[in-house]
This record gives C-alpha cells, sequence and structure tokens, in this order.
C-alpha cells in the first residue's frame, strides 16, 4: 500500500507474530532465569558447552523433522545412534593399529554412515513402499538394531579410539566454531535448500498435506517418502558419531534417551504432529531449549529423574501449540 509516496509494508498479524517470537523469547528466558540462579550459566564455557550439545542434538531432531513433515517419525533414531556408535567405534580399533589413525577413522565414518542409510532405507521401504505404519515399523526396528548394538558389543563400551577422532570432531574448531557447531549449521544450510529450494523437499510437505496423494501420484512419490526415512537414518548416524567423539568410547547404549526428547524439540520448535509443516528453524531451536533446560537444571542440581517429566510437558505444549494452529488455519 501506497500513502504519500512512501511504501508502507503489510501488516503482520498478532496473533502470527506471536506465534514466529514464543519460542526465542522462551529460550531467552530460559538463560535468563537460570542465569540469575546460577550465574555459571552464562559464563563463556558453558555457552560453548550449551552449543555443542545442542549442535549434537539437532542431528536427531532434524531426523525427525524430515519424516514428520511426511506425518510419520522414527522411533528407532535412538538405536541407530547407539548401533553406529558401536561398530563404527569396533572398525575404528580395529584398523589403527595396521593402517594409521587417518584411515581408520575415514572407514569408522564411512561405515556409521552406511549403517545409517541402510537403517533409514529399512523403514522406508516398509512404510513408504509396502505401506506400514510408521509406528509399527520403527518400533520393531528399533527393538531389532537395540539388541544388535548390545550383542555386537557383548554390552559393554568399546574403548581405545583414535585420539584424532575425538579432537577432530568434538575439541577442534573449524574456522571459529567448534567442529560440532559448525556440522550442524553446515548440515542446516543444506537441509533448508533441500526443504525450501528442491523438488523433493516440496513433495515430502504435500505427502504431510494429503498422505493420499502417494495413492495417486504413484510411484516417483513413493520414492521421495521412503527417501525421507534415508535421510532420517543418514542425520542420526551423523548424530551417533559425533557423540561418540565426545564422549570418546562406542557406547551401546547411547542413543536410549534421545526418541521421546528429538520428537519433543522438532514440534516445540514448529513441526507439526499432522504433517506439513516444520523448517530447518525447528530442530535449531527445539534443540537449542531442551538443551538450556537440560544444563540449566543439571546447574541447579534439580533431580534427574524430573526431566523427562519437563521433556515431556514441552511435548504436549508443542502438541497443544500444533492443534491449536491446525484449528485456526481450519
Amino acid at each position: 500500500m501506497s500513502l504519500s509516496g512512501l511504501t508502507v509494508p503489510p501488516r503482520i498479524a498478532p496473533v502470527a507474530l506471536v506465534r514466529h517470537l514464543a519460542l526465542p523469547v522462551a529460550i531467552v528466558l530460559v538463560f535468563a532465569l537460570f542465569g540469575a540462579l546460577q550465574p555459571a550459566m552464562l559464563s563463556e564455557a558453558n555457552l560453548v558447552n550449551i552449543l555443542k550439545q545442542s549442535a549434537l542434538f539437532f542431528f536427531v531432531a532434524a531426523a525427525q523433522l524430515m519424516v514428520l513433515i511426511t506425518r510419520g517419525f522414527d522411533l528407532s533414531v535412538g538405536a541407530n545412534i547407539s548401533l553406529v556408535s558401536v561398530v563404527s567405534s569396533m572398525v575404528m580399533t580395529g584398523l589403527v593399529s595396521t593402517l594409521g589413525a587417518p584411515v581408520a577413522i575415514a572407514a569408522g565414518i564411512a561405515t556409521g554412515i552406511g549403517i545409517g542409510g541402510l537403517i533409514g532405507a529399512i523403514n522406508g521401504f516398509f512404510v513408504a513402499i509396502v505401506g506400514i505404519n510408521a509406528f509399527v515399523v520403527t518400533l520393531a526396528t528399533m527393538s531389532v538394531i537395540g539388541g544388535i548394538a548390545t550383542t555386537v558389543s557383548g554390552g559393554f563400551p568399546i574403548f581405545n579410539l583414535p585420539e584424532g577422532f575425538g579432537w577432530a570432531f568434538n575439541q577442534a574448531r573449524w574456522l571459529i566454531l567448534p567442529a560440532p557447531v559448525m556440522l550442524a549449521a553446515l548440515v542446516g544450510l543444506g537441509l533448508h535448500f533441500v526443504l525450501s529450494g528442491t523438488v523433493h523437499g516440496r513433495v515430502l510437505y504435500i505427502l504431510g498435506d494429503s498422505p493420499q496423494a502417494a495413492h495417486v501420484a504413484g510411484r516417483r512419490v513413493r520414492a521421495h517418502h521412503f527417501f525421507a526415512y534415508v535421510w532420517a537414518g543418514v542425520l542420526a548416524a551423523m548424530a551417533g558419531l559425533l557423540m561418540t567423539a565426545q564422549t570418546g568410547s562406542g557406547e551401546p547404549n547411547l542413543g536410549t534417551s534421545v526418541v521421546l526428547t528429538s520428537v519433543a524439540a522438532a514440534v516445540v520448535g514448529g513441526a507439526s504432529l499432522r504433517g506439513g509443516t516444520g523448517t530447518v528453524l525447528a530442530p535449531i531451536l527445539g534443540a537449542l531449549l531442551i538443551t538450556a533446560l537440560s544444563v540449566g537444571m543439571n546447574l541447579e542440581q534439580i533431580n534427574g529423574a524430573l526431566q523427562p517429566v519437563v521433556v515431556g510437558v514441552i511435548l504436549v505444549v508443542g502438541a497443544g501449540l500444533d492443534a491449536w494452529r491446525n484449528a485456526r488455519q481450519g
């Protein structure tokens, strides 16, 4: 609209403005609250730690985002992380003495990514091609993969990883950012491009809006649906590799607690359980909120048993906001 030669920007509806600013404001309030209670919360070292932890968690939440957009979800991400952690660690420790650390690390990373992609492909085949409910499929693969992770490791951690692995992917700075944060930033940019600038991304959103589209459009749309689960598997594998670099060992239970929190992070960040919505900001903001809450509660020495309660509340709040948004749009 023009007034006396000046262009007046369109008004932003107050409800929409509140909806977009609510989560960033909530994150600021969390930092302010715990910073007032524990000054260490706002120390440089702790802020770097929160960024690193959020970056690791971003990958798991992003994995959920890819399938939530299609009106699905992936219960196997935690078991995926555990299996990748164990097997990639076994590959690295098995090869380092004969082929050297660089080759062993590269082989371990390739193995981990390959395992994640394979798990995603199995999920995608049964969900997108065969047509079995995502809950049933990923619950089954969660059980099977978790059992394999425990079996191949004997239930014990895998130690003696090459020192360069932990340094390069956890302690080092890439340019000015910690390695996990830089990796998360690069992957986030890639996901943003895929979701907003490619046919593949547009089809995923259409699948979430109208699941019947797969039956109408046929094989090509089902292939896009299939690859949503492959990307989820790869992203979870990347989380497993980075978490392994952080812990310094392959852990058969590394991903046990991330399933609910990854869904909560994606949903509270703006993804919808009904499918069809959500951008890369969802796992970024959701991961930051949950990580800040967790670190703040730890600094306050709040009983760790209460943290899953907080995550559950966040999931309910996110689902409630999602239902409210859909009711307004309807």
